[in-house]
């Protein structure tokens, strides 16, 4: 079974979520946050269950999705690292975690 690492990028992205649904309601803010981890713990298990990114295929990087959010990681036989947490209405190039894989 894998362990999760989630970056400091992924709980900057965490933290901002919670923050936006905050300002109507701390509750929400803290379920919605809550179920998002939760939703991550599948991969303890079966870390290949994810997508691959349709942006970058290819790559080593996978991706979940919790209601409008991609959760994007990466991972090998004992660790998951959690990259991102991505709303699906932006483009992935503007994530400063996946920046420099655009840049011509």
């Amino acid at each position: 079974m894998a362990s999760i690492i989630w970056t400091k990028e992924a709980l900057h992205d965490i933290e901002s979520i919670a923050d936006f649904i905050s300002k109507d309601s701390e509750f929400y803010a803290k379920q919605f946050v809550q179920k998002l981890i939760a939703a991550t713990l599948k991969l303890e298990r079966y870390p290949g269950i994810g997508k691959p990114l349709r942006e970058l295929p290819g790559s080593v990087y996978k991706e979940i999705l919790y209601k409008k959010y991609r959760i994007i990681y990466r991972f090998n036989e004992e660790y998951v690292y959690i990259i991102s947490v991505h709303h699906s209405a932006r483009l992935l190039e503007n994530n400063d975690s996946f920046r420099n894989f655009f840049e011509e």
